[in-house]
């Protein structure tokens, strides 16, 4: 009994770190892009200094899984609990890293002359930061099926990126004066489709999680 207890325990301290951590991610996408559209360089340097917090929290979540995995040998729904945790956790500093390269194009641009405001990408910010707390809710819930709905919401953040690198593009072929510029935002709108594609594997491991199955590169999600 009591080495059940241990392992509950344990279990919830690692899931709260991982709590923690996509909290961080998801600040430091809000922040970037608030930096990248207010021309904040400050805050886009925040975003920079602040990566170390996520760097030290994933090595902690991957000792405590190390721990937890050698000492209390979880089995069944813990072991898939930890396995999906450790498997988590580079997917939240890899989101983190794309907003520290959308902090790296703000304060680039917040050099240039400004260019007009494209709203597109913060439409994408906030589909992106939607389903990534959405997410976590399913993840922390156990929901698979609430995780299954999410991934659906890729393909709307998908049409408005493809939308948008058309758009710049054209424009770029118009008015070379403004082509490094809008490859930037180009860059930009790349990396949140990647934050949408990393929160899609975390919804995948939510359902491997609740229902012991794979689901990525299947059709049948």
């Amino acid at each position: 009994m009591e080495q059940r207890k241990l392992l509950e325990r344990e279990l919830d301290i690692l899931r709260d770190r991982l709590l923690l951590m996509g909290g961080e991610a998801e600040l430091a996408v809000q922040r970037a892009m608030h930096a990248l559209m207010q021309r904040d360089s400050d805050v886009a340097n925040q975003v920079l200094e602040h990566d170390d917090v996520i760097d030290r929290l994933e090595l902690e979540i991957d000792r405590l899984s190390v721990e937890l995995l050698t000492l209390r040998r979880p089995v069944a729904r813990e072991l898939r609990l930890v396995i999906s945790i450790f498997k988590i956790t580079p997917i939240l500093e890899r989101i983190a890293d794309h907003a520290s390269s959308i902090a790296r194009a703000a304060l680039e641009l917040n050099d240039e002359p400004e260019l007009k405001t494209y709203g597109e990408l913060n439409q994408m910010a906030e589909n992106a930061l939607e389903m990534l707390q959405s997410a976590l809710d399913a993840f922390t819930s156990h929901d698979a099926n609430k995780a299954r709905e999410l991934i659906k919401k890729d393909e709307e953040i998908d049409r408005i990126y493809d939308n948008l690198a058309n758009n710049l593009m054209e424009t770029m072929s118009q008015d070379a004066t403004k082509s490094k510029r809008l490859a930037r935002l180009l860059f930009v709108a790349k990396n949140l489709e990647r934050i949408a594609d990393y929160v899609k594997d975390v919804c995948e491991l939510t359902v491997y999680m609740k229902e012991a199955v794979f689901i990525k590169h299947s059709e049948s999600r």
